[in-house]
C-alpha cells in the first residue's frame, strides 16, 4: 500500500488472539508483512504461566511468549531453549521462556517495556502486546447458572460440572486497554479474530473496555478466522454461525464482516479420532451467515502434523494476504515480502 508520501509499503495487520491458534498464524504472516501487532489475552492461569503470576504478581507470559517466538527472527537453538520445560525439580513444568520474561519484568519498569525489550533481543517482527495491564479473570456462566472461575477450569469444566457455556466475563469487569492497542486497531489495514479457543482465548480481548467498539469503529478489514473443529467444553456441535453469534453477543453486531473457513476434506480416521474424544468438524451453515451480512472465504488452510488438524500458518497467511491485497487494491497498492 502507499502511505501519505506515495512510498509503497507493507500491509498493517492487528491479529487479536491467544494460545496455540494466534502464533501459528503469525508465523506465516510475517512472511508478507512486518506491520504486524498481536494483541494477546492475559487471562491464562494454568500451567507455568499461572504459577508465575500467582507467586511473582504478573502478567501470565505464556501465550506472550509463544508469539513473540512465533515473530521472531532466532536460531532454532535459541528457540529450543526459549520453550524448553524443566523435567524436575521446584521448577518441573516451567518453560525458560517464561522464566525469561519475568526476569526481563524485573529488570524493568512494567510488563509491557518488558515485553518490548525481549522482542528487541530476539529481533520480532512487528510488536506483541498485552491487551491489557490489569490483573484479570476470566469466568464463565453456563446454561444452568453454575459459575467458573479461571482460564484453565473453564477449559476442562467437563470434569467437574457439564454444560454448555451461556456467557463470559472478566473479573474485575472494567479492565483498562493498552493504550497502543487502540491504536493499532484504529490504523489498521485489517484486523484478526482468531484463529483459537473462541471463549478463552479469544473473546476475552473483546471484554477488555473499549476494544468491541474500536474494532467496530476501525476503517479495516475484520476478518474472524473460524477453528476448522469443535472444541470440548467451549464450542461442542457449535456451527459458524454459532461462533460469530458468541463473538457478538460478548461485543457488537457487526464486529467482523468476512469469516474465513476451511473447505478442505479431513481424512477419515483422524476425523474418528475427534469424534470419539467429542469433537468434530465445525459446520458451515451458509444461510444463516449470508443472512447477518457476513462473506465467507474459503479454501484448505490445513495441516495434519501428528495426525492432528491444525491451520497450516503458510496456507492461512498466503489466503489472508490475497484477500487483503485484493480488497484494498483499490485504495492503494500492497507490496508483498
Amino acid at each position: 500500500m502507499r502511505d501519505d508520501r506515495g512510498l509503497i509499503r507493507e500491509p498493517k495487520i492487528v491479529a487479536i488472539g491467544g494460545g496455540t491458534g494466534l502464533s501459528t498464524m503469525l508465523r506465516g504472516l510475517k512472511e508478507y508483512s512486518s506491520n504486524i501487532t498481536a494483541v494477546v489475552t492475559v487471562a491464562d492461569d494454568g500451567g507455568g504461566s499461572g504459577v508465575l503470576r500467582e507467586e511473582l504478581g504478573i502478567l501470565p507470559p505464556g501465550d506472550i511468549r509463544n508469539c513473540i517466538l512465533a515473530l521472531a527472527e532466532t536460531e532454532p537453538i535459541l528457540e529450543q531453549l526459549l520453550q524448553y520445560r524443566f523435567q524436575d525439580g521446584s521448577l518441573k513444568g516451567q518453560s525458560f521462556g517464561n522464566l525469561f520474561l519475568a526476569a526481563m519484568n524485573g529488570i524493568s519498569s512494567g510488563f509491557e517495556e518488558a515485553i518490548k525489550r525481549v522482542s528487541d533481543v530476539l529481533a520480532v517482527t512487528g510488536r506483541v502486546l498485552p491487551v491489557t495491564l490489569d490483573n484479570v479473570t476470566l469466568c464463565a456462566e453456563l446454561m444452568d447458572g453454575y459459575t467458573i472461575c479461571g482460564e484453565s477450569k473453564i477449559g476442562k469444566h467437563n470434569d467437574f460440572h457439564k454444560g454448555k457455556i451461556m456467557r463470559v466475563y472478566l473479573k474485575p469487569h472494567h479492565a483498562k486497554p493498552l493504550q497502543d492497542v487502540l491504536y493499532a486497531i484504529e490504523n489498521a489495514d485489517v484486523i484478526l479474530l482468531g484463529p483459537g479457543s473462541l471463549y478463552t482465548s479469544i473473546i476475552p480481548n473483546l471484554l477488555v473496555d473499549g476494544i468491541g467498539s474500536a474494532i467496530k469503529e476501525s476503517p479495516a478489514l475484520k476478518v474472524y478466522v473460524c477453528n476448522v473443529m469443535t472444541q470440548q467444553c467451549e464450542t461442542e456441535n457449535y456451527s459458524v454461525y454459532d461462533h460469530i453469534a458468541a463473538l457478538e453477543s460478548h461485543s457488537l453486531r457487526g464486529i467482523v464482516d468476512h469469516c474465513i473457513v476451511n473447505k478442505a476434506d479431513i481424512p477419515a480416521q483422524i476425523r474418528k479420532r475427534y469424534l470419539e474424544e467429542g469433537a468434530d468438524r465445525v459446520r458451515i451453515d451458509y444461510d444463516r451467515i449470508s443472512d447477518v451480512g457476513i462473506k465467507l472465504l474459503e479454501g484448505d488452510i490445513l495441516s495434519f502434523e501428528r495426525n492432528l488438524v491444525r491451520h497450516d500458518p503458510r496456507k492461512l497467511a498466503a489466503m489472508i494476504i490475497e484477500f487483503v491485497t485484493e480488497k484494498l487494491a483499490g485504495r492503494s497498492q500492497v507490496t508483498i515480502k
